[in-house]
């Protein structure tokens, strides 16, 4: 689950990070209001969005006076911006935050993420920060330092001075660092985060540092515990359909192919789209309807799919363990009945009650395309789209 930079400041203020001072605005004269509240000469006007690369985009502008501040508030808010990670559809801006600008004499970079290599946290840090970091990290990854830290332990004091060192830091600097590094780990750690990132990381005109621009990202399999980040979540950043899944207890995650997805279990989901694309296809989504798929749930499953106009096939895989397969077979034939589908489904059945929910199917009077195993099935899915092509 990923937050909006604003919130993410906030988090990291409760832990003593410094940030600039700014707050959040929903509309043209609230932006104005708050950087006549907030004081100075110069404000930074920053589009809320889940994406990177903002100011390549246009939605970070610095302004001179409170008719900027408008104007470019009044530019952002409502409209949708493009970055490279958003695609060329963009996301739609509706929040800015304003903030104290500052005056920058070097950039650094700072980020905390979990390394599946060493199952350990790990600080990743570069004299080189700013907008272009993931260019240094491809072609010149020797200015990255990396750190792992030790559960047993967490951040030591010493682990910290060497990053702030390695990446130029001086005098009380480092020490300034040190106590940097260490919030942001107790914030990553105690909110169980998967990502959080300071870029830039600036050393301002005093020669202090002040994480200028920020975003973390939580596990969601341990949101049940973390209530007061659960209520950060912003679902107008989130693909509805992925949304509405949440809801009904499936795990979906949109992709760009036509082969719909419908798979009891994670790694069985994982293996049916790699069948499909090493039969030259390309799944539209992963799609796991979880232990316990009732009738009902494996309908919802259906509409949410269906939603995403580029699916022309459909692969529902079960291997039917605490699952059973009279249950999915129900859970078909109810949604051929109530939703009216007209493209054609491939079935793969296994496991629990399998001699059950075969006739079920057959005795449906639907076309349903009946495969013996997945590399079956991936071949009658190709076989169909190409039919039908």
């Amino acid at each position: 689950m990923n937050i909006h930079e604003y919130q993410t400041k906030e988090l990291l203020r409760g832990y003593g990070v410094p940030v600039p001072e700014g707050r959040v605005a929903h509309n043209v004269d609230n932006a104005a209001t708050v950087a006549d509240e907030l004081g100075g000469e110069r404000w930074v006007v920053k589009a809320q969005i889940h994406a990177g690369g903002r100011g390549k985009g246009g939605g970070v502008k610095v302004a001179s006076s409170l008719d900027e501040v408008r104007h470019f508030a009044d530019q952002m808010i409502g409209s949708h911006l493009v970055t490279p990670q958003t695609g060329p559809e963009g996301r739609l801006v509706q929040r800015v935050l304003v903030e104290q600008a500052s005056n920058i004499r070097q950039e650094y970079y700072l980020g905390l993420v979990i390394d599946r290599a060493t199952q350990r946290i790990t600080v990743i840090a570069s004299a080189s920060g700013g907008m272009n970091i993931e260019e240094v990290a491809k072609t010149d990854p020797d200015r990255v330092i990396r750190e792992a830290i030790d559960p047993a332990v967490g951040l030591m004091s010493f682990q910290c001075r060497k990053i702030a060192a390695n990446i130029g830091l001086q005098g009380r600097q480092i020490g300034e660092a040190a106590k940097l590094m260490k919030a942001l780990y107790r914030c990553f750690r105690d909110k169980d985060a998967l990502l959080a990132e300071i870029n830039p990381l600036a050393e301002v005109e005093d020669g202090s540092l002040i994480a200028l621009d920020a975003k973390m990202s939580f596990d969601g399999n341990a949101l049940y515990r973390r209530p007061q980040i659960t209520e950060l979540r912003d679902f107008d950043e989130e693909d509805p359909k992925e949304v509405e899944a949440t809801g009904h207890g499936l795990n979906y995650i949109a992709l760009d192919g036509n082969v719909g997805c419908i798979v009891n279990g994670a790694g069985l989901a994982m293996a049916t789209m790699d069948a499909i694309s090493f039969h030259n296809g390309k799944p539209a989504n992963f799609l796991d309807v979880g232990g316990g798929a009732s009738p009902e749930k494996v309908g919802n499953a259906f509409r949410i799919v269906l939603q995403d106009p580029n699916v022309k096939i459909i692969l529902v895989n079960i291997f039917a363990g605490i699952n059973r397969c009279d249950w999915i077979a129900e859970g078909l034939v109810q949604a051929m009945r109530d939703q009216q589908i007209d493209v054609p489904i491939v079935v793969r059945l296994a496991g629990t009650n399998v001699e059950k929910g075969g006739p079920i199917l057959a005795e449906s009077g639907f076309p349903f395309i009946m495969a013996d195993n997945l590399d079956d099935a991936a071949t009658k899915v190709m076989a169909t789209l190409e039919a039908s092509a």
